[in-house]
């Protein structure tokens, strides 16, 4: 019953996508049916996405080509937060980017110079457009002592495609670590910073806030650093056996969102 109350007093949902709405170009199970649940029961949401290899508008546009009606506005990247936090600390800053034409555009959009002459930042986002040239210099620039940013540190990016998942960001920071010595600053997921940002757009509280996702070490880790209720699905990355080693717990497990729609629906009904 204290379970069931937890989940009725939710209201406000970050959403993850790879992994929990939709796997590489096929829709997950039941999603459509769970979005459209909260909405009908007065729940509001966020997409909320690691991967920053894509913009906000790029994501409402694979969501709308997926079935779900989205807008820009619905939709928050680790790229988006990275650009939120260095115009807080250096507006219009000289930056060393790897990344694709999309994290790019959103940068060049912020105000920041693309640039490898003097920089003042190397950012790593998934950069799906990676050439040995390109991680050669930012190695370089590293061990010089440029600061490195990452958008994000997920090591593997869920995808349709022969073994189910392409590296991601955080096995190139291993790389880039294991040749430099170097750790980076990172702005995504598990930092609270995208969450807090969440709030303020949604105008909501802690204990009305859940963060649903197929990671334990990003969205969940998440959800515990930012103090809200963390909700883990089975239909991305993570699998029951990796709880067993795990220090970090989500406070409600689901193999997917139709699952967890089930869940609400049952804790909505014992009003």
């Amino acid at each position: 019953m204290q379970q069931q109350e937890r989940l009725r007093k939710l209201k406000y949902f970050a959403l993850d996508m790879d992994g929990t709405i939709y796997l590489g170009q096929k829709l997950l199970p039941g999603a459509v049916e769970f979005l459209q649940y909260l909405k009908s029961s007065g729940r509001q949401y966020l997409f909320l996405t690691n991967n920053s290899s894509k913009n906000s508008q790029s994501y409402a546009k694979k969501l709308q080509g997926l079935g779900i009606p989205a807008s820009e506005t619905d939709v928050m990247t680790s790229g988006d937060a990275t650009t939120l936090y260095l115009k807080s600390v250096k507006p219009g800053a000289r930056v060393f980017l790897l990344g694709t034409p999309d994290l790019e555009h959103d940068f060049t959009r912020q105000g920041f110079i693309l640039t490898k002459e003097q920089p003042d930042y190397v950012v790593l986002g998934f950069d799906q457009t990676l050439t040995y040239a390109k991680l050669t210099e930012a190695c370089h620039l590293v061990r010089e002592g440029v600061p490195l940013i990452a958008t994000h540190p997920d090591f593997n990016c869920p995808t349709d495609e022969r073994s189910g998942y392409m590296p991601d960001t955080g096995a190139i920071l291993e790389l880039i670590y294991a040749s430099t010595g170097k750790r980076a600053k990172i702005i995504g997921k598990p930092n609270q910073e995208m969450i807090d940002a969440l709030m303020t757009k949604l105008d909501c509280t802690r204990a009305e806030t859940a963060m649903v996702g197929d990671r334990v070490y990003t969205d969940i880790k998440m959800a515990v650093n930012a103090g809200i209720t963390g909700v883990l699905v089975l239909s991305g990355e993570t699998k029951l056996a990796d709880l067993e080693h795990s220090d970090i717990q989500p406070n409600f497990i689901f193999d997917s969102v139709r699952e967890l729609m089930a869940a609400l629906k049952v804790a909505d009904r014992t009003l």
